[in-house]
């Protein structure tokens, strides 16, 4: 009889140098930047003391950057919000450090308190806004690097031009 049981490792699983990878320098597929996100929101040496809050506009820090990938760090007060919008050809992990952001797409609206995150694919649709009453603080790892934001009229509509 099979089954999960019967499955033992005998000696150092560590020995076995075929089963091992060697450390990436840098992520390369979701779970590693979904990795770095939560080694980055647990270390808070690293991004606390570069927090700003800016009641006029939402705050951001590009806090690192890799071969194809960036981090950046955003700040929202009460009420502030990105907007409709997608990343275009960037997938990318949303991770909130501190507070509570709501994001609206067209499947629903989900409040995600610290400690959530979120992967998203190219061309995904959505808003996030700080709804609460205390500011948040929020990082976003885009694979490639952000290069542009198209804003969309709502979650699920098509994308329109932005004038400046």
């Amino acid at each position: 009889m099979n089954s999960d049981n019967d499955l033992q490792i005998a000696g150092d699983i560590l020995e076995v140098p075929h089963l091992l990878q060697p450390p990436r320098e840098h992520p390369a597929t979701v779970a590693e930047f979904v990795g770095l996100a939560r080694s980055i929101a647990a270390d808070r040496a690293q991004w606390a003391h570069l927090v700003r809050y800016d009641a006029t506009t939402r705050w951001y820090h590009r806090l690192r950057t890799g071969p194809g990938y960036e981090v950046w760090l955003l700040s929202w007060v009460p009420g502030q919000g990105s907007g409709p919008h997608d990343h275009g050809r960037s997938s990318g992990v949303l991770t909130v450090l501190e507070g509570t952001l709501t994001e609206r797409t067209e499947r629903g609206t989900r409040a995600l308190a610290a400690g959530a995150q979120r992967v998203f694919a190219p061309g995904y649709v959505h808003e996030v806004v700080n709804d609460a009453l205390e500011p948040a603080v929020s990082l976003h790892v885009y694979h490639p690097g952000l290069t542009e934001m198209p804003m969309h009229t709502s979650p699920h509509c098509e994308a329109r031009p932005v004038t400046a």
